[in-house]
């Protein structure tokens, strides 16, 4: 069939992503593709694989329609580098971290050789000997797995993935290492590591420890004696602690994973990539892809006969990746042709929801997902089967091991981060709740852009109660519900992420988790701000009985803000000065609560903005503190900051409107990440009501970022911390 290419397929914003980060460019920096040649570029580099076959052009057609318009999307990595010189088309690869020096530092070699190529990288530490073990080589004692985790993260932070992808990683330390403790608080001081995320590998003996009220052995790797017990309640409520602080670590429950091993003869299971979806062994790499949910409902039903033929051809592609991928290493080529993992998703859930008129909060919408998930994981075996009769099983298939008919590929399905890929395919991410159904941007001059949810507008249009007046509302406090001209039952359907109960989220991921994904599924458990440990302990204990291989926790507003003074109770009532000559000048008091937030300027280096709060969390004073202070070639760039620092803080004082130094920061600004552009942002995100606090900055426009599939993404440039 010919695609009709006539057909609008991408938005504005799907167009800047792409232009930015996808489309290859010549030599000056000019954009040479479009999405047409994009979606042939690569739908021909995989289809060629099978160039010897008959159907080899067919093949290549269906490929690129279902790129092109949308219906399956591969990881970014395949869509940025398949038919280009690099080649390298995997998302995730897991390195063994071995109890050596060599061992260290070739993991951090064949790292910085993943990073380079556009992929991200999960190490476990638990093999490392602890902090002032011996080390009979030497007759000294060993530093511990945190201190080398440090050097990993230095060399990840060298290498920015040819300018496409920052370097991403996963750090794992099994519960019963002896260093466990350190390893939970690392992260508390959240300049540290900041190129990892941390998660804690939970054993089921651990959880049963923590369930009995008993103690559980520490044991030390390079003897395998039991060193120390420690009591299961407090370590699991430490981990709970910092999980509410600030998301960190999170949990893996590696017994849970290594029982759906597929080929444990090959070893165990010991990390995950980044975002804890695909389980991988030591050398192995994934090739990850969504299909598009939101392209799939017709009538009012879900159209599985054309979502079958999508899937069939998406397991076909993502094998052919395998077999045209160039690995950055041979030890990882030749472990992922014995298993050829692949790792097929889904995004745009909720916007399949929605069209099916279904709260996602619900026992039907599970119960939906559920059935959606498990035919798509049905199909792909189907026609797994299928490829391993027509070429042969993964070599490492077993039949006195593997009670399962041969196939092409030992696993199947995940359900990784889709950030950027989902902005192209302008969908939801993931198996997420949509963030926010009305948003409000701010652009020049201090005017304000109301961005409805496109099915949201349809709806109030269709039922009569949309008006720029109610958008508006909905915007400022950044939910649907409660809105007593939206009718009820629209309220549940277009709940958000935010507005959704936390056990409600841990339930869809335990019913997508039972129903149809091999590996692991990368989802965040929205908390609201105010969530108590207890409700964070609850929702991983919850996940682990709904056989959950991995859990992140956010709190609202936790993230990427540090009290630096607080009040406590005896600091001095705020005055006002009335004068006769103006307007009155707050006088503050000796202690105000602070928040730290760190940003780069258009240099890339670091700079510390400090913003003081009064107690209903009104900005009432700025400072920009520099690490290079000292040097004398930025001595102008210091004191230009800083006067524009006092000069805002008096603005402030003096009760100016905040939409007006937003509408002069602006004017002022001459670079995004200037410091009027980076003050303007902040202010910007207090204006609209949609912070408690600051969130995480993007480092590439200064938007803000949200935290979602246990990842950072910018949805005003489309940058991503993990996809």
């Amino acid at each position: 069939m010919t695609p009709d290419l006539t057909k609008q397929v991408l938005t504005a914003t799907a167009e800047t992503v792409l232009a930015r980060r996808y489309y290859l460019k010549d030599g000056e920096g000019n954009v040479t593709e479009t999405w047409e040649t994009l979606a042939r570029r690569v739908a021909n580099a995989v289809a060629d694989v099978d160039k010897e076959r008959k159907n080899h052009k067919q093949l290549g057609e269906d490929f690129f329609n279902m790129i092109y318009h949308l219906d399956f999307l591969p990881n970014s990595p395949c869509l940025m580098n398949a038919g280009t010189d690099l080649g390298q088309l995997s998302a995730c690869f897991v390195l063994p971290v071995d109890d050596s020096m060599d061992g260290i530092f070739t993991a951090i070699r064949n790292g910085a050789l993943v990073h380079k190529t556009g992929g991200g990288t999960g190490y476990s530490f638990s093999r490392l000997r602890s902090k002032n073990a011996s080390v009979r080589s030497t007759q000294g004692v060993a530093s511990g797995p945190l201190s080398f985790a440090a050097v990993f993260d230095a060399a990840t932070e060298t290498i920015k993935q040819g300018g496409k992808r920052r370097g991403a990683n996963m750090g794992v330390l099994r519960i019963d290492h002896p260093d466990i403790m350190d390893f939970i608080i690392a992260k508390e001081d959240q300049n540290r590591f900041n190129n990892f995320n941390f998660s804690v590998a939970v054993t089921d003996a651990f959880m049963q420890a923590v369930e009995d009220g008993n103690e559980y052995e520490l044991i030390e790797p390079s003897t395998q004696e039991v060193v120390k017990c420690l009591d299961a309640r407090m370590v699991f409520d430490k981990i709970v602690d910092l999980a509410w602080h600030n998301g960190e670590p999170g949990v893996l429950f590696i017994d849970v994973a290594n029982r759906d091993n597929m080929t444990p003869q090959l070893g165990d299971f010991e990390a995950t990539n980044p975002c804890g979806e695909q389980w991988l062994l030591p050398y192995e790499s994934c090739n990850l892809g969504s299909v598009n949910l939101a392209n799939f409902v017709k009538n009012g039903e879900v159209d599985y006969d054309r979502l079958k033929k999508v899937v069939r051809n998406a397991t076909t592609f993502l094998d052919g990746v395998i077999d045209c991928n160039r690995f950055p290493i041979p030890e990882i080529a030749e472990m992922t042709l014995k298993t050829r993992k692949i790792g097929m998703g889904i995004m745009g859930l909720h916007d399949m929801l929605i069209n099916l008129e279904t709260p996602y909060a619900s026992e039907e919408g599970r119960a939906l997902a559920g059935k959606v998930m498990r035919f798509i994981r049905d199909t792909a075996e189907e026609r797994s089967i299928e490829l391993a009769q027509e070429k042969t099983p993964f070599p490492a298939y077993d039949p006195r091991k593997n009670a399962y008919p041969p196939r092409r590929n030992a696993a199947l399905t995940s359900i990784q981060p889709t950030g950027t890929v989902s902005m192209i395919a302008d969908c939801a991410s993931g198996c997420e709740p949509y963030f926010s159904i009305v948003m409000m941007k701010h652009v020049m001059d201090g005017d304000r852009l109301i961005m409805v949810n496109k099915y949201f507008e349809r709806v109030a249009r269709q039922e009569g109660f949309y008006s720029e007046k109610l958008m508006s509302k909905v915007a400022d406090s950044g939910t649907v519900i409660g809105h007593k001209e939206i009718p009820p039952r629209w309220q549940e359907i277009f709940r958000t992420a935010q507005d959704i109960r936390p056990e409600d989220h841990i339930k869809m991921q335990g019913h997508l988790q039972q129903s149809g994904v091999d590996s692991s599924i990368s989802k965040t458990i929205n908390l609201p701000s105010n969530a108590t440990r207890e409700e964070v302990k609850l929702s991983y204990i919850t996940g682990y009985k709904l056989g959950c291989k991995g859990l992140t926790v956010y709190r609202d507003g936790s993230r990427d803000h540090q009290v630096l003074n607080t009040t406590d109770g005896s600091a001095k009532e705020k005055v006002a000065i009335v004068s006769e000559r103006g307007p009155a000048k707050q006088i503050l008091p000796d202690t105000l609560n602070a928040k730290r937030y760190r940003v780069k300027d258009q240099y890339q280096k670091s700079v510390y903005i400090i913003v003081c709060f009064d107690e209903n969390e009104k900005p009432m004073e700025v400072f920009a503190k520099f690490p290079f202070d000292n040097r004398v070639d930025l001595k102008d760039k210091s004191t230009m900051w800083t006067t524009t620092c006092r000069l805002v803080s008096l603005a402030l004082r003096f009760n100016v409107p905040m939409d007006e130094i937003i509408k002069q920061l602006d004017r002022s600004s001459g670079h995004m990440l200037d410091l009027p552009a980076q003050l303007g942002k902040l202010f910007k995100s207090f204006l609209a009501g949609t912070q408690k606090g600051f969130s995480s900055i993007c480092p590439e426009c200064s938007g803000m970022l949200r935290f979602e599939e246990g990842c950072e993404t910018c949805y005003d440039c489309g940058y991503s911390k993990c996809s």
